[in-house]
C-alpha cells in the first residue's frame, strides 16, 4: 500500500515538475530580458526614406529600449539587393523586417511567409502585395504604414498653381509599381478637371535627363508622384527643369526640396514611427500582421519653395507653408 501511495506521488511531483517546466518554457518566450532582432531593408537613402526609418527606430527603442537590436541595410536603390537582404535576414533568424518602400517590401515578401513584416513608405499595399479584393488588411504576414497624399487634392494643386497650363507632364519611373498606380489614379482627376496631360516614363536613372527634357519640351509644367527613383535624382531633373522655366509639383516634401515648387506634404518620420509602433505590437504583444490594418498618415500640409515659386512668378495662396530652404 505504501509502495503505491509513493509511487502515485511521485507520478504527481513529476507532473507538476514537467506544467512548471512548461509554465517555465512558455514564459520564456515573452522574456522581458528578451533582446529582439529587427532587420531594416530600405531601398535607397534620400530624405523621406530615412526620415521613416528614424521614426521607425525612435518609435522602437520607446517601447523596447535596449532590448531591440536592428540590422540596418540600404539596397543602394536595387531590387535585386533588396532580396539579397532580406534573404540574409531570414537566414539570420531575425524576428520581424522592416521594408523600406514597395521594392523592399517585395524582396521581404518573397523571402519568407512566416516572419512578421512591416512595411513603410509604400503608396499602395493592394498595387505592391497583387491583392485583388482588399480590405484594408494584407491576410498575411504583412502590415505597415501607407505615403499616399490625395492624389485628387494634388491634382487641384496643378490647376490652383499653374491655371495657364494647357499640358502637364506626368514624369515618374515606370520600373516602380506604386508610382505607376499613383499616375494612373491623378489622371482619372486631370480629366474631370479637363486638364490635358502626356506621361514621361524612365525605365530607371539613366532614362532621367532624357526624359525630363523631352518633358520640359512638350510640357507647361510637371507632375511628379512619390516616387524614389525621381527622389534619388531630382538634382538632375531641376537642372532641367529650372531653366526651362517649367513648375513642377510633386508628390513628397523631400522630392519637392530638390527640384519642386510645392507638394501636399505628409511626414515620413511619423508614418515611420507608426509603423514602429505596430513593430512593438507584433514583437511583445502577439499581434497578427494579417489582422492589423494599414495606416495612412493623418496630416496634410500644402508645402512650397518660395525662390522657385518667386522665380517662375507662381502665385502661391496664403494656406501654403513655405519650406525652409538650405
Amino acid at each position: 500500500m505504501n509502495k503505491i501511495i509513493k509511487k502515485v506521488t511521485a507520478v504527481a511531483l513529476s507532473g507538476v515538475l514537467m506544467a512548471t517546466a512548461f509554465a517555465g518554457c512558455s514564459g520564456d518566450s515573452n522574456n522581458s530580458d528578451k533582446t529582439y532582432k529587427v532587420g531594416i531593408c530600405q531601398l535607397v537613402q534620400h530624405d523621406a526614406l530615412d526620415a521613416a526609418t528614424e521614426g521607425f527606430k525612435a518609435a522602437l527603442k520607446e517601447q523596447l529600449g535596449d532590448k531591440v537590436e536592428f540590422d540596418e541595410q540600404n539596397a543602394s536603390g536595387d531590387s535585386a539587393t533588396c532580396a539579397t537582404i532580406t534573404n540574409q535576414f531570414v537566414a539570420n533568424g531575425v524576428d520581424l523586417i522592416m521594408a523600406n518602400a514597395t521594392p523592399a517590401l517585395q524582396a521581404a515578401t518573397a523571402s519568407t511567409a512566416d516572419i512578421p513584416i512591416v512595411a513603410t513608405s509604400v503608396t499602395d499595399f493592394a498595387t505592391a502585395l497583387s491583392i485583388d479584393d482588399w480590405t484594408g488588411k494584407t491576410g498575411t504576414n504583412v502590415t505597415g504604414t501607407a505615403d499616399l497624399a490625395p492624389l485628387e487634392e494634388q491634382a487641384k494643386m496643378i490647376q490652383e498653381l499653374c491655371p495657364d497650363a494647357k499640358t502637364i507632364g506626368l514624369l515618374y519611373c515606370s520600373a516602380e509599381a506604386n508610382s505607376v498606380y499613383q499616375i494612373k489614379t491623378i489622371e482619372k482627376t486631370l480629366d474631370t478637371l479637363g486638364i490635358a496631360y502626356k506621361e514621361y516614363s524612365a525605365a530607371d536613372s539613366n532614362d532621367i535627363a532624357a526624359v525630363t527634357k523631352t518633358a520640359c519640351d512638350e510640357c507647361d509644367a510637371l507632375y511628379i508622384p512619390t516616387d524614389n527613383t525621381m527622389a534619388s535624382n531630382t538634382e538632375v531633373v531641376n537642372n532641367i527643369a529650372e531653366p526651362a522655366g517649367k513648375a513642377i509639383i510633386t508628390g513628397e516634401e523631400g522630392l519637392c526640396k530638390g527640384c519642386g515648387i510645392a507638394t501636399l506634404s505628409i511626414s515620413y518620420y511619423s508614418i515611420g514611427y507608426e509603423a514602429g509602433k505596430m513593430a512593438a505590437q507584433i514583437l511583445t504583444e502577439g499581434a497578427n500582421p494579417a489582422d492589423m490594418e494599414i495606416q495612412y498618415a493623418k496630416e496634410l500640409t500644402k508645402k512650397y519653395i518660395p525662390s522657385r515659386a518667386e522665380k517662375l512668378s507662381v502665385v502661391v495662396p496664403a494656406d501654403y507653408e513655405a519650406i525652409t530652404e538650405g
